[in-house]
């Protein structure tokens, strides 16, 4: 059993003891207890151990008190609860723990007695009357309480409303069941339908009912990301009705009938999912060739229910609820309202139903926010030509400040559940129709057509267009408010401190080098004091730019050069007085010969000059690394989990490497913090709240397998930092032997590949367990994110060609090394580079909205991917451009942020709009224009001659052959033009071959003109 979760069991237990003495004062205890009944699904005793401690324990006794807590169970049982004492001994207002461990298979009755001695002081008990468990350990504690005179009631009410206001981890299992729910009926049982329809089956409703049920148990086809299918049940046996006799109850059975699909009648399904104990729902009703009063009733059906929705706000009572509803349908059909139930749904959460919250006319309980509900309006016995139909609507909703939010999204207007059969004509008209996408369709001929089948069109580039022009102006208002934002609260950049060699006059050193007039190096200040005009000058280290040594004859010289104000490798930050005056060169003269003394002067130079060198490599290194670790924040101290039961991943490698060779080790996650425990012995802490995105790349069409982190502040890894942290694990062979020679149903390679099929779903299996653990461990903080593989297109980021894949909040990679991230919600807009009609590939440049950033590139994108990129970023409400040659973004970036007003008034980022370039190329070919080939020397025809000749080349033969009867002298020509035409031939060749040893702009001049005259002179020849 995994360890529970105390930080849910805190808040819980402290909301319950609080609505205690709130609403609750009557009783002085209540008493819990749950049997191995496999027979009872829901209990509210169940769904309190659940919601309390995560799981339902079997054959336990919870008796609760306003100062004590006892309970009665096995040892294993008593141990999972042990850590939970702790929380309550921190707090004053909550109570004490008390553990009874029974042995297994015992009864409890001596465990009993010491809660009996207790109650005995008590007025009233607390009990959940309609939890009729028939066990052993129940009947024996039944018996314990009726032998004490105390009163009982029942408390069910009490903690459903006590538990019906849901956190946000309970909000996010509910939301993932019911997007899965919608799913299954969305992407299954409507295509299944279709298919019946199609192909004319005839199939019972118990039949399409149990492939639901299996299909919802299973799980694995149309699981989102993220979710568990071990965690994954049942709510209750799917309803599926048609023909007659419809029945708007849950506890309604599928009966043996087949299904009706003739024209007029109708199918309804009712089914939901239960998600790590949370429920959903979902109803719908699907009209076959519906009349034109069906869908108008359809439609008051469903206006009915969205009133509804919009009433559910918190506040309201349920009642004035149910009444909203109630008045639409007897302005609209007032004949219904008769027949209109009772109730038009109910609380929903851990239980399916709850009967305290019931959407009915009589319950006045008044709404709160985060509360769950099923609702459930429909209108049985209606008929069409003599026909029995029935409508039915229901979702799972939330309820919310503006009113209830749908959590099953899929769709039921009335075109998008219908089934419309159409004659041969008139499918062929569907076509045209613009509502295709929202009509179930089919033929005579039984071809059916639904949404989910039909390819799934684009979105028109009308459409496209006008939406990307409603970003552009959105995004230059925002960036413009975002730069004034900048203004307004503008702090002037910090002066980094002067350096100075010695901050007083005491810490001046007192070495006879100095007296001497030497140069001096003090490798504990970081200075060199040199003698300049007599008098011994300090210069810190910072301040040497560089020094040479150098020797001529007899003397040896040492030249130094200073960092001063005005050159790259000065800071002006670093002067107090840039305008004062500086030094900026010195240079130093010594002998090399011995002098009377019998020492060589030269020698103080050579050890001045390498000591300098020394301390000047290790400033530097000091300074890079200071540098380096400007932007690293040092994490919090990991909280190690001492019980056993932590969550955590064996044998995975870690990128980037601690040492030079890989390492394996174990990745577990403590409370505030992942720690990878590898054989090098050297751990890595990643505390949680240093993560900004967590990612889970599965092994599907992979070799890997891996966990990705991505931070918000880099921390140290070895000797250097790091954003990005990915664990994984080799899935199958990532190296082939070509030499091996196989066979396609060889045993061993067939054995090899059932092998690595098991190995990859036992992974997958493992670090998803794993990740769901994390995210309860966490509380929904560190949420892992899978990336939608199938939007995903090959490009290169970094060094080699990678598949790029879009998640909820990012585009990645981060399979190959070093990864690529980039988180949407900073990017400013994306541009196309070399998007051309003859080339195969384009570039994808990122613009971030801290214009300082450098952009990012993705290169060498395949033109087929264009498209659905574009579709992508316009779903994602994110500016694109494109253009047919690549931009020197640094250039652009330096120029806006120069004058970034400039730029918005100028029209800021539509410059790069398609629109803008159309203009850009209008006015080129305004000048090319303006060049007249007609008023050229060498051109003997204008463009209208040249058109008119290429098309009457063919009357011109003619012509000639028709002529060629009369004498040569006449068609022919003479040798003096002959002369002529080959001389100005000659010039031409001459002028090309000037153009090509001139500039290229001008060539490309020239070479137009040329290429006009020269055209111009060969047609009219």
């Amino acid at each position: 059993m995994a360890l529970a979760d105390k930080g849910a069991f805190s808040r819980r237990i402290t909301r319950l003891y609080e609505y205690w003495k709130d609403s609750m004062t009557e009783v002085d205890a209540v008493s819990v207890v749950v049997t191995n009944d496999e027979d009872i699904i829901y209990s509210k005793g169940s769904a309190l151990m659940i919601w309390l401690l995560g799981y339902e324990l079997r054959d336990t006794i919870l008796f609760f008190t306003l100062k004590d807590i006892f309970v009665v169970a096995t040892k294993k049982k008593t141990d999972f609860l042990r850590p939970l004492r702790e929380v309550l001994s921190k707090k004053d207002d909550l109570p004490n723990m008390t553990l009874l461990t029974k042995a297994k298979g015992d009864s409890g009755e001596d465990h009993m007695k010491t809660i009996i001695e207790t109650a005995k002081t008590f007025k009233k008990i607390g009990l959940f009357s309609k939890d009729n468990y028939k066990g052993e350990l129940s009947k024996m504690w039944k018996v314990k309480l009726k032998e004490i005179e105390v009163e009982q009631m029942c408390v069910s009410a009490h903690f459903a409303h006590c538990m019906s206001v849901k956190d946000d981890v309970e909000l996010s299992n509910i939301k993932k069941v019911s997007t899965f729910t919608s799913d299954i009926f969305s992407k299954y049982f409507r295509n299944e339908l279709m298919d019946i329809v199609d192909e004319e089956k005839k199939v019972k409703h118990t039949r399409v009912s149990g492939n639901l049920e299996n299909l919802i148990s299973d799980g694995k086809k149309y699981l989102p990301p993220g979710m568990n299918k071990d965690s994954l049940e049942n709510c209750y046996t799917p309803i599926v009705q048609s023909g007659s006799g419809f029945s708007l109850k849950f506890s309604a059975i599928s009966n043996d009938d087949k299904l009706d699909f003739s024209n007029g009648s109708s199918v309804t399904v009712s089914f939901g999912s239960r998600y790590k104990s949370y429920c959903s729902n979902i109803t719908r009703t699907i009209l076959v060739e519906p009349s034109q009063e069906q869908q108008d009733n359809y439609e008051v059906l469903l206006e009915a229910i969205e009133k509804t929705y919009s009433a559910m706000t918190p506040g309201t009572k349920i009642s004035s609820v149910y009444n909203t509803c109630l008045a639409h349908i007897k302005e609209k059909r007032p004949d219904w309202a008769d027949n209109f139930p009772k109730n038009i749904g109910f609380g929903t959460g851990i239980e399916f139903r709850e009967p305290s919250l019931l959407l009915s006319p009589k319950n006045d309980t008044t709404l709160k926010e985060n509360q769950t509900f099923v609702t459930h309006i429909g209108v049985p016995g209606l008929s069409h030509n003599g026909k029995e139909y029935c409508l039915m609507i229901g979702d799972t909703v939330v309820v919310e400040n503006e009113g209830a939010t749908v959590v099953t999204p899929s769709k039921k207007k009335v075109k998008s559940v219908s089934i419309f059969l159409k004659g041969e004509d008139e499918a062929g008209d569907e076509e045209e129709d613009e509502n295709l996408m929202e009509n179930i369709t089919r033929s005579s001929k039984r071809t059916t057509v639904i949404e989910n089948k039909l390819r799934s069109e684009p979105l028109s580039d009308d459409k496209r267009k006008e939406h990307q022009k409603r970003l552009t102006t959105q995004l230059n208002e925002e960036a413009k408010a975002r730069l004034s934002d900048k203004k307004n609260g503008y702090s002037p950049k910090k002066k980094m401190q002067t350096t100075v060699a010695f901050k007083n006059i005491a810490s001046f050193p007192t070495d006879p080098t100095i007296r001497d007039l030497k140069i001096m190096v003090d490798k504990k200040h970081e200075s060199v004091i040199l003698p300049i005009f007599g008098v011994p000058t300090p210069y810190h280290i910072s301040h040497i730019k560089n020094i040479s040594k150098s020797e001529e004859g007899d003397y040896v010289y040492l030249r130094i050069n200073f960092n001063v104000p005005g050159t790259l490798s000065a800071l002006e930050e670093h002067y107090a007085n840039p305008d004062a005056t500086f030094l900026k060169e010195t240079t130093y003269r010594s002998s090399v010969r011995k002098n009377k003394s019998g020492e060589t002067p030269g020698m103080h130079l050579n050890n001045a000059f390498r000591m300098i060198k020394e301390m000047q490599k290790k400033f530097k290194q000091y300074e890079s690394e200071k540098k380096q670790m400007a932007d690293v924040v040092e994490q919090d101290t990991l909280k190690i989990t001492q019980t056993k039961g932590v969550p955590r991943l064996k044998d995975l490698y870690m990128r980037p490497n601690v040492t030079t060779k890989r390492v394996i080790g174990t990745l577990e996650a403590h409370s505030n913090g992942f720690r990878f425990n590898n054989t090098h012995g050297s751990n890595i802490d990643i505390i949680y709240n240093t993560i900004k995105f967590a990612f889970f790349q599965p092994c599907d069409k992979e070799m890997l397998i891996m966990l990705h982190f991505y931070l918000r502040h880099p921390i140290m890894i070895g000797k250097k930092k790091t954003y990005h942290i990915s664990f994984y694990t080799e899935v199958g062979e990532i190296m082939t032997d070509l030499g091996k020679s196989s066979h396609m149903y060889d045993r061993d390679d067939i054995e090899a590949e059932h092998a690595e099929r098991e190995m990859r779903q036992k992974l997958k299996s493992a670090f998803k367990m794993f990740i769901e653990k994390v995210e309860n461990l966490t509380n929904g903080k560190v949420e892992f994110d899978t990336p939608f593989r199938d939007l995903g297109f090959h490009g290169v980021p970094n060094r080699s060609s990678c598949l790029l894949q879009p998640t909820t909040h990012c585009i990645i990679n981060v399979v190959e090394w070093p990864p690529f991230v980039i988180a949407l919600d900073e990017v400013e807009l994306i541009h196309f580079e070399r998007v051309q009609f003859q080339l195969k590939n384009f570039d994808m440049v990122f613009i971030f909205k801290d214009y300082s950033r450098k952009v990012e590139m993705i290169n060498s994108i395949p033109m087929s991917s264009l498209d659905a990129i574009k579709e992508w970023l316009n779903s994602c409400d994110i500016k694109y451009t494109e253009g047919a040659v690549s931009l020197n973004w640094g250039k652009v970036m330096k120029a806006i942020v120069d004058d970034p007003d400039r730029f918005f008034d100028d029209g800021g980022w539509k410059f790069l709009d398609p629109e803008s370039d159309a203009e850009m190329e209008d006015d080129e070919d305004d000048m090319d224009q303006s060049f007249n080939p007609a008023e050229d020397p060498d051109a003997e025809g204008s463009e209208e001659s040249d058109s008119d000749e290429d098309y009457s080349s063919d009357s011109s033969d003619s012509e000639d052959s028709e002529s060629g009867s009369g004498s040569s002298e006449e068609s022919g020509k003479d040798w003096s033009d002959l002369e002529a035409e080959a001389k100005r031939d000659d010039q031409n060749r001459q002028g090309r071959e000037e153009i090509e040893e001139e500039s290229p702009r001008k060539q490309k001049k020239k070479l137009k003109k040329v290429g006009h005259s020269s055209g111009s002179k060969k047609r009219s020849r």
